[in-house]
């Protein structure tokens, strides 16, 4: 029974998440690919043998597979894994040769290519407005989180968990409010009131005189703590405001997830925080149980973590075939088709060196490594 539990708690969440993404991205390539003229002929969730799928009008078949890891969209004329080096392809038709991937534009390949990872990036904006739009912004409440040593609030008697809801007689809400309060009066004897495991406690407080950082000729008020982050609620906006909160959130992500990657590539951060298969799935089925708006919030970081993975110019990734294009437009002629071989045959070491490397953390990190070890000693 407990096996049966862990499968509906972490693995089906994590095969919802895995076969969105994976759609959401193949289908990128799918559509734009089909506005270039190019003929699909398979477009598949999961690999291996098909379980079922179905033939659309244009002739694509539409397929789920067996291994529900990843996915794929088959162009027609889009590699010929059986030339030679030095070897002319036969002559299409003139049929074949208007929906053939190899007859487009350099740019309209390009634009096929990075539609994948930049549908994962869209979608991603797309989830976080209708977060945004349905449950409102997520903004911390006046709760008391950390309290400094000898701070205002430690002084005061205020407590990690306390809920602050007036300041000198103003009700409060947010904790931006609470700290706007507060530095109105640096130095001031006033009067709190605080939850306290919903029984309403009276305080004095005398915040701290600081100087103001955005004016050194000033002196505001500082209480010494941190917000909450278990007391949160969410604030309604407008379907504009949404729409800029999903874009501004989605930018930070980006930037944050880039940032970890540098200082993972320059040593100023462990790898043993790199995750595989087995930590996603962990962390999937964890936010799926507390509701749909973090497992969605993760659905939409996780796409943009696929976004990022796919532009690396790695062959066997999208950034890769985008690397080799850039290539064939500065030299005017791509390269030859033993040098992609070999890049594209890196790129598959450096792919499942990855997997096995973040796999390997997984099981440290969960120890299993040390549970296994005990089995035999």
């Amino acid at each position: 029974m407990e096996f049966l539990t862990s499968i509906w708690d972490y693995v089906i969440p994590f095969l919802f998440l895995l076969t969105v993404l994976v759609f959401v991205h193949e289908l990128g390539h799918y559509w734009v690919a089909r506005k270039n003229g190019v003929r699909v002929e398979v477009f598949s969730v999961g690999f291996g043998p098909e379980l079922f799928g179905f033939n659309d009008k244009a002739g694509t078949r539409w397929r789920f597979s067996a291994i529900p890891f990843g996915g794929y969209v088959k162009m027609f004329g889009q590699a010929d894994d059986s030339l030679e080096e030095g070897e002319v392809a036969p002559p299409l038709s003139e049929e074949d040769a208007k929906v053939s991937f190899q007859t487009k534009t350099l740019g309209q390949k390009a634009a096929i290519v990075v539609a994948g990872p930049l549908a994962n990036f869209i979608f991603a904006v797309i989830v976080f407005m209708g977060i945004y739009a349905i449950a409102g912004n997520p903004r911390p409440l006046a709760g008391v989180g950390d309290v400094q040593e000898n701070s205002a609030a430690a002084v005061a008697g205020l407590k990690t968990g306390d809920l602050i809801v007036e300041v000198g007689g103003v009700d409060i809400r947010w904790f931006d409010d609470l700290r706007a309060e507060i530095m109105k009066r640096p130095d001031e004897a006033v009067a709190v009131v605080a939850l306290r495991n919903g029984i309403r406690e009276a305080l004095s407080v005398t915040p701290k005189a600081v100087q103001s950082p955005e004016d050194p000729t000033k002196m505001i008020g500082l209480l010494g703590i941190r917000p909450d982050p278990e007391q949160y609620d969410y604030e309604k906006v407008n379907p504009f405001e949404a729409t800029l909160l999903a874009f501004d959130r989605s930018i930070s992500l980006t930037t944050q997830i880039l940032g970890a990657i540098g200082e993972m590539v320059t040593g100023n951060r462990g790898a043993e925080e790199l995750g595989g298969p087995i930590r996603i799935a962990q962390i999937t089925g964890e936010v799926a149980q507390h509701g749909w708006i973090n497992l969605f919030s993760f659905l939409a970081a996780f796409s943009i973590n696929l976004f990022l993975i796919n532009m690396l110019p790695i062959p066997m990734l999208d950034g890769g075939h985008l690397f080799f294009y850039a290539i064939e437009a500065i030299r005017g002629r791509p390269l030859g088709l033993r040098v992609q071989e070999y890049g594209f045959r890196l790129g598959l070491v450096l792919v499942l060196s990855l997997m096995i490397f973040a796999t390997w953390n997984d099981l440290v990190n969960l120890k299993v490594i040390d549970f296994l070890k005990d089995l035999v000693t």
